[in-house]
């Protein structure tokens, strides 16, 4: 019998999940114990196991999709079993996100029906010939436009590069040029009217051509009734935003009519205007005069050079450049560090403390630790401990916001900040205080290890109670962090400095460390933050304190 897989709930927060991968693809054998995919959640990207035996009869989520936890992710069944069925019953119900995963592969006939089918009087059969105008989207933020003038009337005959009309966007008034030849036969929009982008905004077509079908069918302000058409209309606003229409002048001081397109496809042969005819209305020069052109090759005059030097004009700095943009999706990471972050600004009223600690002892401490064999311990780990133990003698600084009341932690966990390729992860050392320096450094290298190979599990990312972010190994001498919510406090460490300081009236060599502490108003008042920075700059300038 089938057996249906949904979206798991990977981690406490997890509220949807994206499949980078599918390991197994429709038809494969799977076993108790696969890997099935691998699921990007809101903190890391893990492996997802089958729990069942059978053949893998239907995947809902296809790769790079999203989707909420409990969508239809795959169903696993003997070879050959109907799951018609089942794919209906648990696709109608998913959410809007799941809804194309599904679409895409058990109703594919449907999804082409929504995208391509037009009413009957145009669906049936658009004329030969005939093409749909629609309101173009002139900017990246017009949603509707003004038909400001009409530069032809029904009737008229239309060129490729004519200028049809003058369209008032949300920016500026540009010209609409026609990508189309043939007869103007319909105007959807008239003169001062506004309507939505993708709007019939003309028909163009061979002359006499009955288009009383499509007009009467395309309501205004609706979804492009042909496809084809629709393509055209949109990549004539994509030139215009990229090459907006510049006034060129021959060398007679004679403006130059072309149309943008034109002007583009000149710019990337390398072709002077002033050498090309025009053959649109009044010598605006069209596409076809660009493609059409042929280079003539001017012999150089045999005459001998004047003697008398003359000083050549300036010649005026034109800009010219390539504007290039990349489009990046969003990770799960990536979404889920940009809203909870927001959450904490916005919410949390932070306050940042700044207090300089000299690190002359620490390195020296960490230099004689670190000469016993197999030990290794890092300035962040000892940051770490002396936060765990500060934080014993301070609990307010360890507790957490609730509207009703304020908890405090009396168990110390620290999170700490580890970079990843995709954005940033904080595991969490468990009951920090009783580690010790070497196990606090053993566990960090583990943990950022994992990290960064998206090995940790959920469990390993939770229930911190203080988080610490260290940037001083990129050189950062200091910063202040947003707090990881729901800790009331965020530790910031610096780079060490070797820095002119003061001891003893006498200026000498030292090497110092800044430590910022942002802090949730909230929680923590600015004398119990301040208090809690003191006892941790006791505990890093004098390490053997921390032995007590």
């Amino acid at each position: 019998m089938a057996t249906i897989i949904t979206m798991p709930r990977l981690s406490d927060t997890m509220t949807e999940g994206t499949v980078a991968t599918w390991l197994k693809k429709v038809g494969d054998k799977i076993s108790e114990g696969d890997i099935l995919a691998e699921i990007e959640t809101d903190k890391a990207t893990m492996e997802f196991e089958s729990f069942n035996e059978g053949t893998l009869l239907y995947i809902g989520i296809p790769e790079g999709e999203t989707a909420p936890v409990d969508s239809l992710l795959a169903i696993i069944g003997n070879e050959g079993e109907d799951v018609s069925a089942l794919i209906a019953g648990k696709a109608t119900p998913a959410t809007e996100e799941a809804k194309p995963a599904v679409a895409e592969t058990a109703t594919a006939p449907e999804v082409k029906k929504e995208e391509t089918t037009t009413t009957p009087a145009i669906a049936a059969s658009l004329p030969k010939g005939v093409i749909v105008v629609t309101m173009p989207r002139l900017s990246d933020t017009m949603t509707e436009g003004t038909v400001a003038t009409w530069l032809k009337k029904v009737g008229d005959k239309v060129s490729e590069g004519d200028i049809l009309a003058e369209i008032e966007t949300d920016k500026a008034t540009m010209e609409f040029e026609s990508f189309n030849e043939g007869t103007l036969l319909y105007i959807g929009i008239q003169e001062g009217n506004t309507a939505p982008v993708d709007s019939l905004l003309a028909i163009i077509g061979p002359e006499g051509t009955d288009i009383s079908g499509i007009a009467e069918n395309y309501k205004t302000g609706g979804t492009p009734q042909d496809p084809v058409a629709t393509e055209e209309a949109k990549s004539a606003p994509a030139e215009k935003t990229a090459e907006p229409i510049v006034q060129e002048a021959s060398t007679d001081g004679q403006r130059i009519l072309a149309s943008p397109l034109a002007k583009k496809i000149a710019s990337d042969k390398g072709i002077q205007l002033t050498q090309v005819k025009g053959s649109g209305e009044n010598g605006r020069i069209v596409k076809s005069d660009i493609e059409n052109f042929t280079p003539q090759i001017v012999s150089a005059p045999t005459s001998a050079p004047a003697k008398t030097e003359t000083v050549a004009a300036a010649k005026p700095f034109v800009p010219a450049g390539e504007v290039f943009t990349e489009e990046i999706k969003n990770s799960q990471m990536r979404k889920i560090i940009a809203k909870r972050l927001a959450e904490s600004l916005f919410t949390a009223p932070h306050y940042n403390l700044v207090i300089e600690v000299t690190m002359d002892d620490a390195m020296k401490s960490r230099a004689i630790i670190n000469s016993v064999p197999d030990t290794k311990v890092s300035f962040n780990d000892m940051v770490i401990k002396a936060c765990a133990l500060a934080l014993k003698k301070h609990p307010k600084i360890n507790s957490q916001w609730r509207e009703d009341a304020i908890i405090i932690n009396h168990h110390v966990n620290i999170g700490v900040a580890v970079a990843v390729e995709d954005g940033l992860v904080v595991p969490v050392l468990r009951f920090t205080d009783a580690m010790s320096l070497s196990q606090i450094g053993g566990n960090v290298r583990d943990l950022a290890g994992r990290a960064k190979n998206k090995k940790l599990l959920p469990t390993e990312m939770e229930g911190s109670t203080f988080t610490v972010s260290n940037l001083g190994m990129f050189g950062i001498t200091e910063f202040n962090s947003i707090i990881n919510q729901p800790n009331s406090a965020i530790l910031s460490v610096g780079a060490i400095v070797e820095k002119p300081v003061v001891k003893n009236g006498q200026i000498v060599v030292g090497n110092t460390m800044m430590l910022s502490l942002a802090c949730d108003h909230r929680t923590i008042d600015g004398a119990t933050g301040a208090q809690f920075l003191q006892t941790l700059k006791q505990f890093i300038e004098n390490p053997v304190t921390m032995l007590a």
